[in-house]
């Protein structure tokens, strides 16, 4: 009989040999999973249906909040996070959560997607899908964008602004004048601020880079979740932008990703969970935590052939020198 698919938390992996931040992770929507899939207006899509219990699975329990989530990462190697709120209800539970939390600093902006819906475009893109939105988007977009801009001012533990950019897979040509915009905007508040900026960038390599150019990238720049290959990692390299990695670069078929990797120096490297999602291997397909963080981190290590305890400590020299002390 074949084997069903597990669903449930991976038991917690062998800790890093030296602490490592998440700088990019949605705990908002990680909280939110149980044995049943995701719960609540940030579920993804297809999780809800078929899921197995922890115990059908072999996994360990469900995690039953942010507090367990925190210590397990911890106990993994990944004391620190930084959480990234990117939609207004996120915005303020970011806002709430990283004042109580020191293991925590925060991100907020409006989403490159999430602009869209505010600014009332409800045009098919690409991914085919029909827009969806919910009543939050009844918000204007410069309201959602002062609500950004507000909470960034008003909390010292907000370091960066983001994610934001450019979305091109879910935008058609009314919605990516939108999210052009937006970005700008979030750029601008970026540099007033003097924060880090975390870049969404999904089939817009060459229009992120360009508008980056044109406005003048803020200091601290960072390509969240990096997408692209060699060639935009030198392209990187050369201004100084920084690049973090997610699960995908340990998946096989993502050889370009490893590439672009090796084509980094150390001191522009980041690494992130963007919990839940994007699972590192050898456990995709299930829910994304920053104690999960560590497959990443050695997936990146064996791309560089580089010595893990090294790796690790320079990655997080790094987050330190982007987002400040904790």
């Amino acid at each position: 009989m074949a084997r069903t698919r597990e669903r449930g938390w991976p038991a917690t992996p062998e800790p890093l040999p030296v602490p490592v931040v998440d700088n990019h992770t949605h705990l908002e929507t990680v909280v939110t999973w149980r044995a049943d899939g995701w719960t609540g207006p940030s579920a993804p899509s297809g999780t809800r249906s078929g899921a197995q219990s922890d115990e059908q699975s072999g996994a360990q329990p469900e995690l039953p909040g942010l507090v367990a989530h925190l210590e397990r990462a911890a106990a993994a190697g990944v004391p620190r996070m930084v959480q990234v709120g990117c939609d207004v209800g996120s915005v303020r539970w970011t806002d709430a959560v990283v004042r109580e939390h020191p293991s925590l600093v925060g991100a907020v902006a409006v989403h490159p997607n999430e602009a869209v819906l505010h600014a009332g475009v409800r045009e098919v893109a690409p991914d085919g899908l029909e827009p969806d939105p919910q009543e939050w988007h009844a918000m204007p977009l410069d309201e959602a964008l002062d609500l950004v801009a507000t909470t960034a001012r008003g909390n010292p533990r907000i370091r960066a602004i983001g994610e934001t950019g450019l979305d091109f897979f879910r935008a058609g040509p009314l919605g990516r004048a939108v999210q052009r915009e937006a970005f700008r905007a979030h750029v601008a508040l970026a540099k007033e601020l003097g924060l880090a900026l975390q870049i969404h960038d999904r089939d817009a390599h060459d229009e992120v880079v360009e508008l980056l150019l044109r406005d003048g990238a803020p200091e601290r720049t960072v390509f969240h979740c990096f997408s692209g290959d060699q060639g935009l990692a030198q392209v990187a390299a050369e201004h100084g932008w920084f690049c973090s990695f997610a699960g995908p670069v340990s998946y096989p078929a993502n050889e370009h990703l490893r590439a672009a990797a090796r084509a980094l120096p150390v001191d522009l490297l980041l690494v992130e969970t963007d919990a839940p999602y994007l699972t590192p291997h050898p456990w995709r397909g299930r829910p994304n935590a920053p104690y999960l963080l560590g497959g990443t981190v050695r997936a990146l290590a064996e791309a560089r052939g580089q010595d893990l305890p090294e790796l690790c400590a320079a990655l997080t020299r790094t987050t330190d020198q982007v987002y400040g002390p904790w």
